[in-house]
C-alpha cells in the first residue's frame, strides 16, 4: 500500500489521510483494524488514462543508496530476503479504484481491468530485473493480493483466469526464471482458487485464515506435494490461551505436527496477531511451535 500523505482531518478517534495513489482512508486510533475506505481518485477509464503514464519506469523510483544498504544489512545478518508488495485486486481495491469501482469494472469493463493489472505487473518486473542487474538479489517473491473474504472469493475463478492470472504470471517471471519460491498472501477463503494459483506459478500460500474457512490439514493432504503452506494457526485460540491453554496446544500440535510431515510448512498465524493476544500468550505459542514443529533425528 502507498505511503500516507499528511492528514486531511484528525480527531481523538481517527485520522483521515490521502495516499500517494489518491485514495482517502480513515485510520482509527487505538484500534488494530483495517482502515475505512473513504474515497478514490480513479472512478472512470478516463481517470485511469490520465494517470497511467505514471507507471513508466525510471531510475528515480528507487533510492538506490538506501536499497543497497538495506540489502547488504540483510545479507550480513543472514536474513531471508524477499521482494514484494500489494498487487492485483488487493492493490487496486485498496488504493486506486476501491472495491466497488473495481468489482463493477471487472463485470462491465474487463479489458480495462486487465490493462491495469498488466501495466502494474510490467512496472514491477522492470524494477525487479534492474535490482537483480545491480546485484540486489532476493531469496523469494512475497506478494500480497487478498482475493477472498469469509464466504469465498471476491470474483469468480473464470474472472481470475481471464483478467488477473496473466498479471500474476508476469509478476513471477523474474523469480521463476531464477528458480526462486513465490509466496502469495491472500486473506479470506481462496480454497476454490488453489488449482489456478498453482497454474499461475505460486509455490506457497499464506496465511490460511481459519475463521474464513481455510483448512490447513485438508489443503496439505490434497496439495502438499506441489504447494507449501504458511500459517493456519487460529489467532482466536491465541487470544483465549490464558483461559483455554489446552485448546491452544491442541491447535498447534494437530496442525503443525501434521503439516510439517514431508516438509513444506512454515509456522505463521492465520491473520495478523491482534492486540488481545498477550505477550505471555504469544511466548507460549512460540514454545509450542518449537515443541511440536521440531524434527527429530532418527537413530
Amino acid at each position: 500500500m502507498s505511503e500516507p500523505m499528511p492528514g486531511l482531518e484528525e480527531t481523538d478517534e481517527y485520522v483521515v489521510q490521502r495516499g500517494s495513489n489518491g485514495a482517502v482512508h480513515r485510520n482509527w486510533k487505538g484500534k488494530t483494524s483495517t482502515p475505512e475506505l473513504v474515497d478514490f481518485t480513479v472512478k472512470t477509464r478516463r481517470d485511469w488514462d490520465e494517470r497511467k503514464a505514471a507507471l513508466k519506469y525510471d531510475e528515480t523510483r528507487l533510492n538506490w543508496e538506501n536499497v543497497k544498504k538495506t540489502h547488504d544489512n540483510a545479507r550480513a545478518k543472514g536474513l531471508f530476503l524477499t521482494f514484494g508488495g500489494g498487487i492485483g485486486y488487493d492493490l487496486n481495491s485498496g488504493s486506486l479504484l476501491g472495491p466497488v469501482g473495481l468489482l463493477t469494472a471487472i463485470a462491465e469493463q474487463p479489458d480495462w481491468v486487465a490493462e491495469i493489472f498488466m501495466m502494474q505487473a510490467d512496472l514491477a518486473v522492470q524494477i525487479v530485473e534492474e535490482l537483480f542487474a545491480r546485484g540486489i538479489d532476493f531469496d523469494a517473491a512475497f506478494y500480497y493480493d487478498d482475493l477472498g473474504y469469509k464466504n469465498g472469493l471476491f470474483f469468480s475463478p473464470r474472472a481470475y483466469r481471464e483478467l488477473l492470472q496473466p498479471a500474476h504470471r508476469r509478476y513471477l517471471e523474474p523469480f521463476k526464471r531464477r528458480g526462486l519460491p513465490c509466496i502469495l498472501h491472500s486473506c479470506g477463503n481462496v480454497t476454490e482458487l488453489v488449482p489456478d494459483l498453482l497454474d499461475s506459478g505460486w509455490t506457497c500460500l499464506q496465511p490460511l485464515e481459519v475463521k474464513a474457512g481455510m483448512d490447513l490439514l485438508a489443503l496439505k493432504k490434497k496439495y502438499g506435494d506441489v504447494l507449501a503452506f504458511m500459517g493456519g494457526i487460529d489467532v482466536r485460540k491465541m487470544a483465549a490461551a490464558d483461559k483455554h491453554p489446552k485448546a491452544l496446544e491442541d491447535e498447534i500440535r494437530t496442525k503443525v505436527g501434521t503439516a510439517k510431515k514431508g516438509g513444506g510448512y512454515i509456522y505463521h498465524s492465520d491473520h495478523s496477531v491482534p492486540d488481545n493476544v498477550s505477550f505471555a500468550s504469544y511466548q507460549r505459542v512460540i514454545e509450542l511451535v518449537h515443541k511440536h514443529g521440531a524434527y527429530r533425528r532418527k537413530r
